[in-house]
């Protein structure tokens, strides 16, 4: 295939529309259902390339969940206990142990359900049958894969009466090294960002504290091959081989700081016994449960607890989720990792990422303040490494 026709570009105004290869070869992709869109591939192209380095870095099997060209979280195939599961609505998936993938998928899908909410998704390996189980009830555009066994692709295509969007790359691709965009047609042109992220970019520890144990060097390299496919200004907390809390796309730093671990701390206390024990009424769907947990935990547009109010959700009445409450069980948190894509400029990020129980930081450096951020996470006997790369994306 040399070119694919689209229905319209970023809004259906923008037309005509269409992917192909600028040197005229064939594209490196199969569409074995549906009709992907502008946007469709550019969460395709980016999310692929996030998977395929995490898998080559980590030895892992790893699956993103984007949206709007960011991803929701990130996550490599690592078991899940009882409470995760829970946590993640997938306690009821059968052999989900016995298949990494799925335990990828399991904790990339389930970290910010909200967002993920119609996200596309990306896995580094041949899809199965237990991957397509749990992505066939979820509301979802799309998948990108470098194959898919034959029941796992007809799970796949029965989604969405048969126009589920399913994409399969080939993983031997290599792109040119120059990349061209254009903006207000103006050309622009670039090296592709090649750069490996790998353990020897987290040697040079500016703490006092050196102890960075190997699972802190898997989440720190989760973090930043996340960051490097993330809107920037970007911050990523991760724990337990997967994002937890990505905070995309805003002008000040301590925002993304703030942002991501305002995700974190949802993700965290969703796994308390006060939130899994939430008595849904047995006719809610999944996303509805999802913005009623999000609605519990963060006390937003609507006070779920209310008279009037819970009984739309709950089959009794649950006690408010409180303040002290949800900060007595965040303090017991410790261990997160975190990375940003350029220098911290003060070290208000440093007390915010302390507050979601960051332990562990990766950034560039390069900062006139750094002595006063090296100063701030010595206080708290952090672990920081600086990297001296930067990872905008754009």
């Amino acid at each position: 295939m040399k070119e694919f026709e689209l229905k319209y570009g970023c809004n259906p105004n923008q037309k005509p529309a269409k992917i192909f290869m600028h040197d005229g070869s064939d594209l490196p992709i199969e569409i074995l259902s549906g009709r992907p869109g502008y946007i469709n591939f550019l969460d395709a192209f980016n999310a692929w390339q996030l998977v395929k380095e995490l898998k080559e870095i980590l030895g892992l099997p790893a699956v993103t969940s984007f949206k709007h060209v960011s991803p929701t979280s990130a996550a490599v195939g690592i078991p899940l206990s009882d409470k995760l599961k829970r946590a993640c609505f997938v306690d009821d998936i059968e052999g989900l142990d016995d298949s990494p993938l799925a335990c990828a998928y399991a904790r990339a899908r389930g970290t910010d359900r909200m967002c993920s909410f119609g996200d596309w998704v990306a896995l580094s390996d041949v899809c199965d049958v237990t991957t397509a189980t749990m992505i066939k009830r979820e509301v979802s555009d799309g998948i990108i894969a470098p194959g898919y066994e034959p029941e796992a692709l007809e799970i796949l295509r029965s989604k969405r009466k048969g126009n589920y969007n399913i994409v399969q790359i080939d993983p031997d691709f290599v792109p040119d090294p120059i990349e061209h965009k254009q903006v207000f047609g103006i050309t622009f042109e670039q090296g592709r960002n090649n750069f490996r992220i790998d353990a020897d970019l987290l040697k040079n520890i500016v703490t006092a504290n050196k102890d960075l144990p190997e699972s802190a060097v898997r989440d720190l390299i989760v973090s930043l091959i996340t960051l490097k496919y993330t809107q920037s200004n970007s911050v990523c907390f991760a724990v337990d081989g997967q994002a937890i809390g990505v905070g995309a796309g805003q002008q000040s730093r301590v925002h993304c700081t703030r942002l991501a671990g305002s995700k974190a701390d949802t993700w965290f206390l969703r796994q308390s016994e006060q939130v899994l024990n939430l008595p849904f009424l047995p006719t809610l769907g999944r996303p509805e449960r999802d913005n009623v947990i999000d609605g519990y935990i963060n006390q937003n547009e609507e006070d779920v607890c209310a008279d009037g109010n819970w009984q739309k959700y709950f089959t009794e009445q649950p006690a408010p989720f409180t303040k002290e409450a949800q900060a007595a069980y965040l303090a017991t948190i410790d261990g997160v990792a975190l990375g940003s894509d350029a220098f911290f400029p003060f070290s208000d990020n440093i007390e915010r990422a302390r507050k979601s129980g960051v332990k562990y930081i990766a950034e560039p450096g390069g900062s006139i303040r750094d002595d006063f951020v090296i100063r701030c996470a010595d206080d708290y006997g952090m672990v920081m490494a600086f990297t001296g790369m930067r990872l905008f994306h754009h």
